[in-house]
């Protein structure tokens, strides 16, 4: 049998050490001394080795580590004090006894996953998705999580929209603070989500706090689905409710390369729709918007989604306009339930003049009460999934 190929991303004097020790071990090799991670990586996913030792280092998170392994190479850590705990944390194994002998088990066997998520915890989570062409799809997922806070229940509103973030101008928040990027970000590198959340979350009103978007759309890479994976639990556990407001695109992995290599934008999208308890699709009355309103619900896999039809109006629909267009979406996509939530350009004016939800600027308004009143059946709804999937998966 061969010597088994080390590839060693070890920053600082300990290289060195790390190299003599593996160089001086019968059964293994050293393959390749990397100037930085992202040549270990490429090393790791060219095969050029069967273990990669890493030390504590910038850029060392998930996404790096899931690089390595899925190309069916192992990761061994090597490191002392808070370096140490940073590796244990992001799942690498950091032997107490003779490095060797860990470089040869992690060779010999199945590459390790990462640690497990933190601990689930009881809140759901609705996602706000539906149509391009803006059919209001962040001002129903900001009035819906005010509701559900109005309602007596933790909530929490994350922007996770990728292409235009735009909840915290709706609410009239500095939309410089280090929201959801940060807290994925650092999420990826090892930190415990419970405690950024608890740092970058921002109270809004009593029972309701908001976790702002991107700053900058460019951003969208550092929302990362190893960093959302980690995110989920800690939502759940940080609220009652969780209303993630998403961007409508959601392309194939084709389009921008092999799934889980190269990028997609809208990936964040793609896993807030898996994640979710429940979705709610949101699209316009225009005509145009029906259109694409029924292209999107002929394409949705899986279990259909919650409909809300936004800004209905007898100028666009005819007489009757919610009746026409329930029958219209009944007959082309097969829905049997849909939410009117009527124009009230009045009221929404308002409430983006001054930064304020519809229940502060307009509480009297028509929109306001057909929002309230789909949030409470959203929310039922959503706990009766949640309980439908606890007990499948039990």
């Amino acid at each position: 049998m061969g010597r088994v190929g080390v590839v060693v991303a070890v920053r600082g004097a300990q290289e060195a050490e790390v190299v003599a020790g593996i160089d001086a071990h019968p059964g293994l090799t050293v393959v390749r001394r990397c100037a930085d991670l992202a040549e270990a990586v490429a090393v790791a996913r060219a095969g050029l080795g069967s273990v990669v030792i890493v030390s504590d280092q910038p850029h060392l998170d998930r996404d790096a580590l899931a690089s390595i392994r899925d190309a069916g190479v192992g990761v061994v850590g090597v490191g002392t004090g808070a370096g140490r705990d940073r590796l244990v944390a992001l799942g690498v194994p950091v032997p107490s006894g003779p490095l060797a002998d860990a470089v040869l088990a992690s060779a010999t066997r199945t590459p390790p996953v990462l640690v497990a998520p933190p601990r689930r915890g009881g809140g759901v989570i609705i996602a706000v998705w539906g149509t391009g062409g803006a059919p209001g799809r962040t001002t129903v997922a900001v009035n819906a999580a005010a509701e559900c806070a109005l309602a007596g229940h933790r909530t929490l509103l994350v922007d996770l929209d990728t292409y235009g973030a735009s909840v915290a101008t709706v609410l009239g928040l500095s939309d410089e603070v280090p929201g959801l990027a940060a807290v994925t970000r650092a999420a990826v590198r090892g930190e415990d989500p419970a405690s950024l959340l608890e740092r970058h979350a921002l109270d809004v009103a009593p029972r309701f706090r908001v976790l702002t978007g991107l700053t900058r759309a460019a951003r969208w890479p550092e929302v990362t689905p190893a960093g959302l994976e980690r995110l989920w639990p800690a939502l759940r556990a940080a609220a009652d409710v969780v209303v993630v407001d998403v961007a409508a695109a959601v392309q194939s992995s084709d389009g921008d390369g092999v799934e889980g290599r190269a990028p997609r934008r809208d990936a964040a999208t793609a896993c807030a729709l898996d994640e979710a308890d429940l979705v709610l699709a949101v699209g316009g009355a225009e005509p145009p918007q029906l259109v694409r309103l029924v292209q999107t619900l002929l394409d949705v896999d899986g279990p259909p989604p919650v409909v809300a039809v936004n800004r209905i109006r007898s100028s666009v629909a005819g007489g009757s306009p919610e009746d026409a267009i329930a029958a219209a979406l009944g007959r082309h996509a097969g829905i049997a339930e849909v939410w009117p939530l009527p124009w009230d350009l009045r009221a929404c004016d308002a409430a983006l003049r001054d930064g304020r939800v519809l229940a502060e600027a307009a509480p009297r308004s028509p929109l306001r009460r057909a929002i309230s009143s789909m949030t409470a059946a959203l929310v039922d709804a959503a706990r009766a999934s949640q309980g439908a999937s606890a007990a499948v998966t039990d």
